[in-house]
């Protein structure tokens, strides 16, 4: 049995954030996929066991299981040691993990959300209004990208795998060509795709890769996860 077990759907680029830090660390772990399209995420049963957001992932260690990508990724590299920040930069990688949260992993996953798994087309403006905003979040990280190879400076960290949740998705899918559009992006992908243990998301979480919902799992009490 795998010491870590992660609760997730390949469709979801909050889980592959951990999945990807977890492979590329080399850790014993195991992906464990849910019925997301069925709406498992709102029973309460799910929800008292596993996450009482609703969310994915959760990460399973010795009997306790802990959600949000951001939190997980901090308590492993504290425990693990692995892509950890130094003392002098972990409030610099917590604003960072902030930032993808609230807007650079957030926006995009709104849009592709919109874009591709919705059971109706979304009315153009509001496509065109998150695309703004995907466009605005990935405007400083490609200025910020343009001048060092990671997020932190020299090497990657926790900071890296948290924004890099969304960005190996194929273009129809997320509706955006980052190797066109953001080529300091691509080049910190490719950075990224070089780490051993690095696979792409439908690899790393062979399940939940057809996905698409109904309206019933957009409604209230539904989560994306994060």
């Amino acid at each position: 049995m795998a010491h870590y077990k992660l609760y997730c759907i390949g469709a979801s680029g909050n889980s592959y954030k951990v999945a990807l830090y977890l492979n590329c660390a080399g850790l014993d772990w195991e992906p464990v996929g849910i019925d997301f399209a069925g709406g498992v995420q709102r029973d309460a049963d799910w929800r008292g066991e596993n996450n009482a957001m609703g969310e994915v992932p959760v990460l399973e260690v010795a009997g306790t299981r802990m959600s949000q990508s951001g939190a997980i990724l901090t308590w492993l590299a504290e425990a693990t040691g692995h892509y950890a920040p130094t003392p002098e930069e972990r409030y610099e990688a917590l604003r960072w993990i902030l930032f993808d949260n609230h807007k650079f992993t957030n926006n995009y996953a709104i849009h592709r959300f919109q874009k591709s798994f919705m059971a109706q087309p979304p009315h153009p403006a509001v496509l065109a209004f998150m695309r703004t905003r995907v466009e605005a979040s990935h405007a400083i990280v490609e200025k910020h990208l343009g001048e060092r190879p990671f997020m932190l400076g020299e090497r990657p960290t926790i900071a890296d795998f948290s924004l890099a949740g969304y960005v190996f998705y194929p273009p129809e899918e997320t509706g955006f060509d980052i190797a066109a559009e953001y080529p300091a992006i691509d080049a910190w992908r490719k950075r990224l795709a070089s780490l051993k243990g690095w696979k792409p998301p439908y690899e790393m979480m062979p399940f939940g890769s057809d996905l698409r919902i109904t309206a019933v799992s957009v409604a209230p009490g539904s989560s994306r996860g994060q």
